[in-house]
């Protein structure tokens, strides 16, 4: 048996699908990001099912997803404005997605999309793009003068426009590597601790003690990495509000 930490970010293609010199095989990233869709897709059909029908009480679950979208759309509000509402579903969504990713790579003999590198980079990419567009839309080519704040000597400009370039970059790669360190770093640890309580199963009767202290840290970092995966959720959510909220403002144009 093996106990490899790595073991559990590995890609395994589930239906071979050869396309001359391209491999796209249905993997086990493909059919969970596809299930996770479904989970949200199946609960908003739900929402509004329940809504039109007064007759149906709100759970527990209902008043709980309903208010994440109040608070998630409050915070869409405050940083785009009014602006920004239209933004709000697909932050939403965003958000779900994020949580549902986290949440799920934490059962059992399950898989962490948001342990690959290649979905965060990607949702990053896509954000980074999606503010760049928006900037441009919003203000054209004054757009660009976020990379030089107002009432900066012109010895010093190159420098400014230096070092904002930079800042204006580094939101493509830092959103990705972020929630994917941080996830990838609690799952391996998790893995290791398991491994040891294997382990220690099967030794000696004094180190058969070690083994319920090896428990009690493991159900310690569960509880851990569950509030982990919501405040990765969170923070990733928040500064793409934020990047979003620039674009819209014009950064050093206000």
């Amino acid at each position: 048996m093996t106990f490899s930490p790595l073991e559990q970010f590995e890609i395994v293609s589930l239906i071979k699908i050869p396309y001359f010199f391209i491999d796209i095989s249905f993997s086990n990233i493909s059919f969970y990001c596809i299930a996770i869709l479904f989970i949200i897709g199946g609960v908003v059909k739900i929402l509004n099912i329940s809504q039109i029908n007064i007759f149906i009480k709100p759970s527990f679950i209902h008043l709980g997803i309903e208010h994440l979208f109040l608070s998630s759309l409050v915070i869409v509000r405050e940083n785009l404005g009014n602006a920004g509402r239209r933004f709000s579903p697909f932050f939403f969504f965003l958000f779900s997605f994020l949580i549902l990713g986290n949440v799920i790579g934490l059962v059992p003999f399950s898989f962490t999309i948001t342990a690959q590198f290649i979905i965060t980079l990607s949702i990053s990419y896509m954000i980074w793009v999606g503010k760049l567009l928006l900037g441009f839309y919003k203000h054209g080519i004054h757009f660009f003068s976020i990379l030089l704040p107002g009432g900066i000597p012109f010895a010093i400009v190159p420098f400014f426009v230096f070092v904002e370039l930079i800042s204006f970059f580094i939101p493509l790669v830092a959103l990705g590597v972020r929630l994917f360190a941080n996830i990838m770093s609690g799952h391996i640890l998790i893995k290791v601790i398991a491994s040891f309580c294997w382990i220690a199963l099967f030794l000696g009767s004094g180190a058969f003690f070690i083994h319920f202290v090896l428990i009690g840290m493991l159900f310690l970092l569960m509880f851990l990495e569950t509030a982990v995966a919501f405040i990765q959720a969170y923070v990733f959510f928040i500064l793409s509000c934020l990047y979003f909220g620039d674009a819209i403002k014009g950064g050093h144009l206000h």
